[in-house]
């Protein structure tokens, strides 16, 4: 970790030890000489491969911890995520939850850096950060330990929908760890070392683990896709522009929770593919409103195409149905867009199936209440998707700002 007025750069043996004693009250003092070896390797600058030097690789590309506002949302997609949603000790009090967040900022500012955690005893697996961002969100049962600002409208839940078949273990929780990387191994290590952080202080809720193409796949920028074949996320508001700003961190008409704060909703959502494959290609398109081979609407030919609701068939029925996703999911109203950052899951299937799969949906925007819910009513009431898909969980989190280095994330509960 830097300390503000220190050399930070030779880190001596031991030190990670020393401090997770005072936060621990002595119950790191068994780690020993392996926490050492992860101590020395914090702040080591990342070796420049050959691999770096234009071949495409990107290994030692990182994105930066420290801001105004978390990594992790605008930072473009990366392959592959982790959302880890943890549950806060019976009995935790306002200081413990303090001295958490400063050790999983700390450690998730390294991590991200390509620096060794304090206590990394595989501290070369840290070196190749390959874009890892972690991003923290707040669960109501957080704001009330803490204890100094009201839980905020829209994060103690959703209403009930009719689609929803919700089963407990992806649903809820406390302290959200959002880990994204280029890299499986990268979101795997930042995982095992953030969770070590919490393991005296929290217990684990669920983790939902996703995918997207493979880096370098696709060009940078391309519409990702689910596992129907259908692109997913045509209509975000492009990261940087005014839209986003104002869809994800709100402005005079929709305001969020706290300054370059947002919220995130996360829904699980089942993809019945075995039935989806009976369906022939025509049946897809009409049932997305979209063509599957570039994502155009059934009334244009590219995938950025307005559509045209008004369009008919020559018998006149809508070219777009009512039903279709496309028509249910685009609000009218332009205030309750939303931004979509999902990834595909792919589990083990069930007996008697050929697929366990789906999409981790995560909506980020200013106030879940004013923009996500009237969509999610749309879709509840009339969309033909339901047919094949089915929300399994659901949880909803407060994204806060972010910190300047020597803070950490969450400091503004606690001012």
């Amino acid at each position: 970790m830097a300390t503000p007025g220190r050399d930070n750069t030779t880190p001596k043996p031991g030190a990670g030890v020393r401090r997770r004693h005072l936060l621990f009250g002595g119950a790191a003092a068994g780690v020993g000489a392996l926490a050492a070896v992860g101590t020395q390797l914090a702040g080591k600058p990342i070796p420049l491969l050959p691999s770096d030097s234009g071949d495409g690789a990107n290994g030692a590309r990182t994105v930066p911890f420290h801001g105004d506002r978390q990594a992790g949302v605008g930072t473009a997609a990366q392959a592959h995520g982790v959302f880890l949603a943890l549950d806060l000790k019976e009995g935790t009090t306002p200081e413990r939850l303090k001295s958490l967040l400063k050790l999983l900022s700390d450690d998730a500012a390294n991590l991200t850096q390509g620096k060794a955690a304090l206590a990394d005893t595989e501290g070369e697996l840290a070196l190749r950060p390959a874009r890892l961002t972690v991003t923290f969100g707040f669960g109501p049962g957080l704001f009330r330990v803490a204890g100094t600002v009201p839980v905020p409208d829209g994060v103690s839940g959703l209403p009930a929908f009719s689609i929803d078949k919700l089963v407990p273990e992806f649903c809820g929780g406390d302290l959200l760890l959002q880990i994204c990387a280029d890299d499986p191994l990268s979101v795997a290590h930042a995982q095992r070392m953030l969770l070590k952080d919490s393991r005296r202080f929290t217990t684990v809720r669920w983790a939902q683990t996703g995918f997207r193409r493979a880096y370098g796949t696709e060009q940078s920028g391309t519409t990702m896709r689910n596992l129907f074949g259908q692109m997913d996320g045509t209509s975000n508001p492009a990261p940087g522009s005014e839209e986003f700003e104002r869809v994800v961190y709100g402005d005079g008409g929709t305001g969020s929770w706290a300054p370059h704060g947002t919220s995130l909703v996360i829904r699980r959502i089942s993809m019945d593919l075995d039935k989806w494959d009976e369906l022939d290609r025509s049946g897809r398109e009409e049932s997305v409103g979209r063509r599957l081979a570039n994502g155009a609407p059934l009334t244009g030919t590219a995938e950025h195409d307005e559509p045209d609701f008004a369009a008919v068939t020559p018998v006149g029925f809508p070219v777009i149905a009512d039903f279709a996703h496309l028509r249910r999911a685009r609000p009218e109203d332009p205030s309750q867009r939303i931004f979509r950052r999902a990834f595909n899951y792919d589990s083990v299937p069930r007996a008697g199936s050929v697929s366990d799969s789906g999409l981790i949906f995560a909506s980020y925007q200013a106030d879940i209440g004013r923009q996500f819910v009237p969509i999610q009513r749309r879709l509840d009431e009339l969309d033909l998707l339901n047919l094949w898909t089915t929300p399994v969980g659901s949880a909803v989190f407060a994204i806060p700002p972010g910190c300047a280095p020597g803070g950490f994330v969450g400091e503004g509960l606690f001012a």
